[in-house]
């Protein structure tokens, strides 16, 4: 799935890394054995957008322009992460949890076996070269 959003050109949050540093597409799995459980994606904005958002939520300035801007940036990017998993093989869907407002949960994978940005044959194969053949090997 990281692959997929990455392929796009999406830049992917690397699992480990910290939030203060990047923003992108962030995934997430939930091991937990309950309704919560599951692989999540989600978009994290540029740490000056989110310090920035964070001042203004801080002191309660819920009419501040910039908290409706990042509601929108996320909103934007979760029907544009949707769509790009769709389209390379993922069901998603809304989280449907308070706690993960602003995500996608992932319920299944790919039918197709191999990623679509693979490697072709032809690509591998140089023109006009052929692979020795066992009996063209030296003694």
């Amino acid at each position: 799935m990281r692959n997929a959003l990455a392929a796009a050109g999406l830049p992917v949050l690397t699992p480990g890394l910290d939030r203060v540093l990047a923003g992108g597409a962030e995934v997430e799995v939930d091991h937990g054995a309950d309704a919560a459980g599951g692989v999540y994606v989600g978009w994290l904005t540029s740490p000056r957008l989110r310090e920035c958002t964070s001042r203004a939520f801080r002191p309660r300035l819920l009419d501040d322009p910039l908290l409706r801007h990042s509601s929108e940036i996320a909103t934007a990017m979760m029907r544009s992460m949707a769509a790009i998993l769709a389209s390379a093989g993922f069901a998603v869907e809304d989280a449907r949890d308070e706690y993960r407002s602003h995500q996608l949960r992932v319920v299944d994978g790919p039918a197709h076996p191999a990623p679509m940005w693979t490697l072709r044959d032809e690509e591998v194969t140089m023109p006009g070269w052929q692979a020795a053949s066992p009996s063209d090997s030296a003694d």
